[in-house]
């Protein structure tokens, strides 16, 4: 299958959404908060099919499974999409839109020009496609709170500084999207624990071993002991604020490191693919 056309479709219409809400955005600055609208969804729904089509093609080949970086980096931003699309209908987080489409616009353009691996691999084994899918709805809800929190930190920096815009009437308060970014940060972390588990049974079960001491382990181990902490303090000492959201970047990041920074430095630095 070939991705180029779905993801340049995808580029596309999240491009469209894009420049139509940040417009009305510029002209309207109280329309904020209010997107999407019924056509910013008509958009992200058409452009969530497309990349969906396009992550499918690079990730599935006659061989098996491609598991390198631009694959992962297709299907965690389409995951996120996905994520905010069904979220949108419960939850007022509607500004996401205008953080999320031009970052998974540039990924689809970028994406199916990308070298990718060699290297498939056969998920015949039911533990190794548990680890994969729960894997990647891990990494997308957290890559969902980590935009989360750019616009807090932008929401929180203007009021700080009592900057007069108009968008920051209609913006949420603060503590409702401090609540929805803990129970992104809520489900991801369950998600991710069972992405560990299922990694050492997996591990077990093709290496002998329950954890190999790789760089990818290591950084998911760590990031994930940086969301326990997160969580255990704003359980025990009620962490917010500035705090939490500085937690929850070390966290993102360092997940990062774990999955998508490992492939970068083997594929495009070291070659390994």
């Amino acid at each position: 299958m070939d991705s180029i056309l779905p993801h340049l479709l995808a580029f596309l219409l999240y491009g469209l959404g894009a420049i139509a809400v940040g417009r009305r955005c510029r002209r309207q600055p109280e329309e904020g908060g209010r997107c999407p609208r019924p056509l910013d969804r008509a958009l992200l729904t058409a452009a969530i099919l497309a990349h969906g089509w396009g992550a499918a093609a690079l990730l599935l080949s006659d061989q098996g499974l491609r598991l390198g970086f631009a694959p992962a980096l297709s299907l965690t931003v389409w995951l996120a999409a996905l994520f905010f699309w069904i979220e949108s209908f419960y939850a007022p987080i509607g500004w996401l839109y205008t953080v999320l489409t031009p970052i998974a616009a540039l990924v689809c353009l970028l994406v199916p020009w990308l070298p990718l691996p060699g290297a498939t691999i056969a998920a015949d084994n039911p533990w190794l496609r548990l680890h994969l899918v729960v894997a990647l709805l891990s990494y997308a809800l957290f890559t969902l709170a980590a935009l989360h929190a750019v616009l807090m930190s932008v929401l929180e920096r203007a009021l700080h500084r009592r900057e007069p815009a108009a968008w920051l009437g209609r913006m949420p308060p603060l503590l409702v999207m401090e609540t929805l970014l803990f129970r992104v940060i809520g489900v991801a972390f369950a998600l991710l624990t069972v992405t560990v588990l299922t990694g050492v049974v997996f591990s077990e079960a093709l290496f002998g071993q329950p954890l190999r001491p790789d760089h990818k382990t290591i950084f998911t181990l760590l990031a994930w002991a940086i969301f326990g902490v997160l969580l255990l303090g704003r359980h025990a000492w009620g962490w917010r604020g500035r705090v939490a959201l500085r937690w929850t970047w070390a966290g993102f990041v360092t997940l990062a490191l774990a999955y998508l920074g490992t492939h970068f430095v083997l594929e495009y630095l070291l070659h390994r693919r």
